[in-house]
C-alpha cells in the first residue's frame, strides 16, 4: 500500500513503522465514527488536533489516504433540548405555568420551551405599536404628535389609557389582526372590545414580533423600527426587569406586562426584548401566569431568560 511504502522512506526503525500503524489505525476508527450517526462536538474535535500535532505531514496525509475520510459537517446542537434541561432548575411555584423562547442574531439559532396561550397584560403594547406604525407606513404619512406622546406613554411608562386610545385607533382586535397577519403571528388573537390586556399570544408569537422590531426583513420600515427601539431602550427605570436579568449590564431593549386576575388574585407576568450577553445578541421572550405574587412572577420570567440564554452558552 502506498502508506506502507511512504512509511519505509521517512521511518526506517521498526519502533517509527509501530507509531505510524497506531496513527493509521486510530484513523479509521475516527473515519467510521464520522460516517455513521455519532458526532463528535467541538471542543472535542479541539483535543483530537491538539493530540495529532505530533504527526508528520505525510503521515498524517497517508493516515487521511488510507481511511478515505471526509470532513463531516457537525450537526447543531439540539437547542430546545438544552433550553428544556435548563429549565429544569428554575423554579416553578404550584400552579404557575411559563414559557419562554429566545432568538440568537448571530447565529439565527433558536429555541423554544412551552408552546401554550398566555395573556399578554402590557406587552401586547408592543404589538399595538407596530400596527399603528404599519397603519401609517400604508398611508405614507407619519405619526402625529398626540400619537407619539401617547407611544411615549404606552411603551416607556406603560401607560394604560394611552394604550386603550391607540387599541382604539388600530381597529381594536380587528386592526391587531390585519397587522399581525402582516408580521407573522399566527397564534395571538386580540382581546374582546377594550380589553387589549387580556390578548392571548404564545412565546413562539412574540419572539416572531421582536424579529419584526430588531431583525431583517420586517414589514416595519427602517424608521419605524429605530422608533420602536428607542422607547423600547427608554423603559421608566421601575420597569427594568425581566429578561435584562438575563443580559450584560445595559445592554438591552424590552417591554414588560404584569396583571393580577381579578377572578383568582393570582398573577401573569410576562418580559419580551433584545438583550446582549457574553458578547451575543438574543431575542427573549418569556410568559408566565398562576403566580401568587407579582414579585414570584418577576423572578420566575427572569430565571426563564437566564435559562434561554444559558443553552446558547
Amino acid at each position: 500500500m502506498e502508506s506502507h511504502r511512504v512509511t519505509r522512506r521517512r521511518a526506517r526503525s521498526s519502533r517509527s513503522r509501530a507509531v505510524l500503524s497506531t496513527v493509521l489505525a486510530s484513523a479509521v476508527v475516527v473515519g467510521g465514527t464520522a460516517a455513521g450517526t455519532v458526532y463528535v462536538r467541538a471542543h472535542a474535535d479541539a483535543g483530537a488536533v491538539s493530540s495529532q500535532s505530533s504527526v508528520t505531514p505525510s503521515a498524517s496525509a497517508s493516515a487521511s489516504r488510507e481511511a478515505s475520510v471526509e470532513p463531516a459537517a457537525e450537526p447543531s446542537d439540539d437547542r430546545d433540548a438544552l433550553l428544556e434541561k435548563a429549565m429544569r432548575a428554575v423554579a416553578v411555584e404550584d400552579g404557575a405555568d411559563v414559557a419562554v423562547a429566545v432568538l440568537d442574531l448571530d447565529s439565527g439559532d433558536s429555541a423554544r420551551y412551552g408552546d401554550g396561550a398566555f395573556d399578554t397584560a402590557s406587552i401586547v403594547k408592543v404589538d399595538i405599536l407596530a400596527a399603528l406604525l404599519l397603519q401609517a407606513q400604508d398611508a405614507d404619512r407619519r405619526l402625529t404628535a398626540q400619537e407619539k406622546a401617547y407611544a411615549t406613554a404606552m411603551i416607556e411608562d406603560s401607560d394604560n389609557d394611552s394604550a386603550s386610545a391607540l387599541w382604539t385607533a388600530i381597529g381594536r382586535a380587528d386592526g391587531l389582526a390585519r397587522a399581525n397577519k402582516r408580521l407573522g403571528l399566527t397564534d395571538t388573537t386580540g382581546g374582546d372590545g377594550p380589553l387589549w390586556g387580556l390578548t392571548q399570544t404564545t412565546a413562539g408569537d412574540q419572539l416572531a414580533l421582536l424579529q419584526q422590531v430588531f431583525g431583517d426583513g420586517s414589514e416595519l420600515s427602517d424608521a419605524s423600527r429605530t422608533y420602536l427601539q428607542g422607547l423600547m431602550g427608554n423603559i421608566a427605570a421601575d420597569q427594568r426587569w425581566g429578561v435584562s436579568a438575563a443580559a450584560d449590564g445595559a445592554g438591552w431593549a424590552l417591554k414588560n406586562g404584569w396583571l393580577a386576575r381579578s377572578a383568582t388574585g393570582l398573577w401573569d407576568v410576562n418580559s419580551i426584548g433584545r438583550i446582549t450577553a457574553g458578547g451575543r445578541t438574543y431575542l427573549v421572550a418569556t410568559l408566565s401566569n398562576g403566580s401568587s405574587t407579582k414579585e414570584k412572577g418577576i423572578s420566575l420570567v427572569e430565571a426563564a431568560a437566564r435559562a434561554a440564554v444559558s443553552a446558547f452558552a
